[in-house]
């Protein structure tokens, strides 16, 4: 019984190995396509533009050069459950 066992695992499951190498190989053979034959730009959808994009607007600057950072807003106090019952 362990004969047989063995000739499977030696012979059988080694198919999966031979495929892979058949399609390795196949895939190295094959002629690359023809570049020149397709016309257009590769599918892209939008416009090329001529100038590369523009930085980023700056943030406003804070403190010595700049405005004064803004005022922190007014506090309101919250008045709770039993707080509201007692007044």
């Amino acid at each position: 019984m362990n004969t047989w066992v063995f000739i499977f695992m030696m012979v059988v499951l080694k198919l999966p190995i031979l495929a892979l190498f058949a399609i390795v190989w196949w895939a190295i053979k094959q002629k690359p396509e023809d570049a020149e034959a397709s016309s257009g730009d590769g599918g892209s959808l939008k416009p090329s533009s001529p100038h590369p994009r523009g930085p980023l607007p700056r943030s406003p600057r804070r403190g010595p050069h700049g405005e004064p950072a803004a005022p922190a807003p007014a506090r309101m106090r919250v008045i709770g459950s039993r707080q509201r019952d007692r007044a």
